[in-house]
């Protein structure tokens, strides 16, 4: 039996997979080959980069190439020792040419080749030998290349660029130079150490199409379904990053002992129960993105957008391309967190150093019918902030966002025990908006909470006014029971007594101006404070303000 796969390349008589070399962004790589091009390929960790080398090896290699691919992340050296590194790749490529070709020239002759020759022309030397000792064009496939550092990273891409001019019986016809990032990104130096470069290609995420494709798979050799809404569940949540998607399909097919039961169909809520324990799982996937938060680069884009700040962040279009090429935000529309998936993953992972300071009991929050007291919960947070928000923001690198994620870490404590947090946030908004829905029966208990920052510029009344307007509309779009606006005030001179509050706020529909009656004004586009000496109405919600 085949199944979903999140370790590796593909092995097509193991894995349900997409044709390699049929997705979006490979699709042209055996034509640069054909037209003898130098390319590149890049795209983020586990997104089938390797399997799309490995499957372009193959279809060269039947049509009489000299195909070979390799690995250069093991030539890493950390001393900048570029002749040892570079001897490192040539035997590995020869390893390689044995294995893929059943060709041990190169295997008994590279070393004598390059004998003599100096680090900068170790590579060049080489490649130059083994293109000139078979008709067949060569054709490297180069993964890992940006694993390279400095002087090393540096003179690889300079020794292929050197002799490109005598390709192809001389030098390799076409090289492949394979990575998480495109060379522009590459920390070298040097304004254009690749210049030859043909194209650039990014590996794209699974289109709907293709989820479908891939899970239908499953249902063609086991029969069992996805439902429609299992299947746009996966699409939404992931937006079709590959790994997150093999990761839900895999347990929610093989690691659920209901999902093993081919019988039953896969529903929205068996994906959203293998989404969770995935994330509660903590793969190796999230701990490489856990690392990648620790980036300058990174913290720069994420912070702001974790925020949702509302003036212009510091980062710049290169720091958005860094991000954007490792896969962590999208850039088109507007710059968001790639996925929903990730939205949730990094203030978790953000807040690992927090959890151990929080408590483990959330009991005692629930009212008797089991449902949950978010007020409650909330008095305490205000407690718990005032206790730990010094360390916290002192030594939590994400400032902008740092009260936000801690929030979360609390809720998300909670919450663990019986439901699930939506997040919502983007540079612009100026807030940060939480979802919060609580256990199943007739329907789950929703909660909406929205953050606000107040900096010293701002008057309180003015942050609370627009944040219960904004609050309101979330609450209504939401269908919540309860809507809390909770204001952060960053002024360091006020005491925590004036700064922790709670109070209460009426809200109501607002009536339509001139202009907007005139445009066929919906009812309920728009909300307004009801001023305090106002009487009750019917419509009207509250809006609960927490200031901390």
């Amino acid at each position: 039996m085949r199944r979903f796969t999140t370790a590796g390349p593909i092995v097509p008589a193991d894995h349900y997979h997409l044709p390699p070399l049929e997705r979006e962004g490979a699709d042209q790589l055996l034509q640069f080959v054909e037209e003898k091009k130098y390319f590149v390929v890049h795209a983020p960790r586990q997104s089938g980069k390797t399997t799309a080398l490995i499957a372009l090896r193959n279809a060269l290699n039947e049509r009489g190439y000299r195909a070979v691919y390799a690995n250069l992340q093991g030539a890493q050296t950390g001393d900048d020792d570029v002749g040892r590194a570079i001897r490192t790749i040539l035997g590995r490529l020869a390893t390689r040419a044995e294995a893929a070709l059943g060709d041990r020239s190169f295997l008994r002759e590279w070393k004598t080749a390059v004998d003599g020759c100096e680090p900068e022309d170790l590579l060049r030397t080489g490649l130059r030998h083994w293109a000139a000792a078979d008709a067949k064009p060569l054709v490297l496939l180069l993964d890992e290349v940006d694993a390279l550092e400095g002087a090393t990273l540096l003179s690889v891409l300079h020794q292929l660029r050197a002799d490109y001019d005598e390709r192809p019986t001389r030098f390799p016809a076409s090289v492949a130079v394979c990575g998480l990032r495109s060379p522009a990104d590459y920390a070298i130096p040097s304004a254009s150490p690749f210049n030859i470069v043909a194209e650039s290609l990014r590996l794209g995420d699974f289109s709907e199409d293709e989820v479908r494709m891939l899970l239908g798979q499953h249902t063609g050799e086991t029969g069992q379904r996805f439902t429609e809404e299992a299947i746009l569940d996966i699409c939404r949540s992931t937006k079709g990053q590959p790994w997150l998607v093999n990761a839900i399909a895999e347990d929610a097919c093989f690691r659920d002992p209901a999902g093993r039961e081919r019988s039953r169909d896969l529903t929205r809520e068996a994906i959203r129960a293998a989404r969770e324990r995935l994330i509660l799982r903590v793969p190796t996937h999230f701990r490489q993105i856990a690392h990648r938060l620790k980036e300058e680069r990174v913290r720069l884009v994420l912070d702001p957008i974790l925020a949702g700040l509302e003036t212009p962040p510091a980062f710049t279009h290169d720091d958005a391309r860094y991000v954007s090429e490792i896969g962590l935000i999208v850039t088109v529309p507007k710059i968001e967190i790639a996925n929903p998936i990730y939205r949730e993953v990094i203030p978790r992972l953000l807040a690992q150093e927090a959890e151990p300071r929080m408590f483990h009991d959330g009991s005692r929050f629930l009212r008797a019918d089991g449902g949950l007291e978010v007020s409650a919960l909330l008095r305490e947070f205000q407690q718990f902030f005032r206790e730990n928000a010094e360390w916290w923001v002192r030594d939590f690198p994400y400032s902008e966002s740092g009260a936000q994620v801690l929030l979360q870490a609390y809720l998300q404590r909670v919450v663990n025990a019986g439901g699930h947090i939506a997040r919502e946030y983007g540079l612009g908004t100026g807030r940060t908006d939480l979802r919060i829905a609580w256990g199943d029966g007739d329907g789950p208990q929703i909660f909406v909470l929205e953050c606000k920052v107040r900096r010293r510029r701002d008057g309180l009344a003015s942050v609370i006014r627009r944040g219960a307007v904004q609050t309101a509309g979330y609450l209504d779009r939401s269908g919540a029971e309860e809507g809390h606006l909770l204001v952060f005030d960053r002024d360091e001179k006020k005491t925590w007594d004036e700064k922790l509050f709670r109070r209460e706020v009426r809200v109501r529909r607002a009536d339509p101006t001139a202009e907007e009656a005139a445009e066929e004004h919906r009812p309920g586009r728009a909300w307004e404070i009801v001023p305090d000496d106002a009487r009750p109405s019917e419509g009207e919600r509250t809006i609960q303000i927490w200031g901390l």
